[in-house]
């Protein structure tokens, strides 16, 4: 303090000129990115920003995902719908990002590609490790369910009763939802980009990518809507909540 005045000096540990700086490593996050003598292109900025900052959202998602499994395991059912609305928010960032990768043209994201050498999306840590967290997330779900003496048609009979579980449910059955809305936006940018006849960086045919958009994490989740419709049309419409 000098003259009555306070001074704001760093005093965290690390590099930068303020704590601001060095708490969130900006010297070292934002060398990540080539600098402009060492890029094919100028877009390689655009295209390395957006996937870094999507694997940094894919991060906070599969640890989020973690949380939710634990707390489903433990009962602690409020904790786990909590942490999904936060993987939910961040696959929803993640797919509005790739509305960035529009604005390459066509013709010149092929320099970029090049730069990609084998590099695809298929190998991204984070759509990776929300692969394998959800498989998790869906087997402590089954068993929090079954817990309860419940099938899935109970639980949406008498979600009033079991309210707890039933937006977890409605929060898988939200993440499986966004993911899938991911794969669509994510086809659509693929088009854009080298269209729908085209193999990727790893010899992949965009067409592959189109049958994935169809795939569901929680199947189990979405059939239940077909029984419970069967059952609405047979009279079995009550007040079972």
């Amino acid at each position: 303090m000098t003259d009555g005045a306070e001074t704001y000096d760093p005093i965290l540990e690390g590099r930068g000129a303020s704590d601001y700086e060095r708490y969130l490593r900006t010297d070292e996050l934002l060398a990540l990115q080539k600098e402009p003598a060492e890029m094919a292109h100028r877009d390689e900025l655009l295209f390395q920003v957006v996937h870094q900052s999507s694997e940094l959202w894919l991060k906070l998602a599969g640890f989020e995902l973690e949380e939710a499994t634990a707390a489903t395991t433990q009962g602690r059912i409020t904790d786990a719908v909590r942490c999904l609305r936060r993987a939910n928010l961040a696959v929803a960032y993640v797919t509005d990002q790739l509305e960035m990768l529009d604005l390459m043209s066509p013709w010149e994201y092929h320099p970029v590609r090049l730069a990609l050498g084998h590099g695809s999306g298929f190998d991204s840590p984070g759509w990776n490790h929300m692969r394998e967290v959800m498989t998790s997330l869906g087997r402590a779900f089954e068993t929090a369910v079954a817990d309860r003496g419940l099938d899935l048609v109970d639980l949406y009979r008498r979600g009033r009763v079991h309210d707890d579980l039933y937006q977890l449910a409605e929060q898988l059955s939200e993440l499986d939802g966004r993911v899938a809305v991911w794969r669509y936006r994510h086809l659509v940018t693929v088009h854009r980009a080298i269209g729908g006849g085209a193999v990727g960086t790893q010899g992949t045919p965009v067409e592959q990518l189109e049958r994935l958009i169809h795939h569901r994490a929680f199947p189990r989740l979405w059939q239940v809507r077909d029984e419970l419709t069967r059952l609405a049309d047979e009279g079995g419409v009550d007040d079972a909540g």
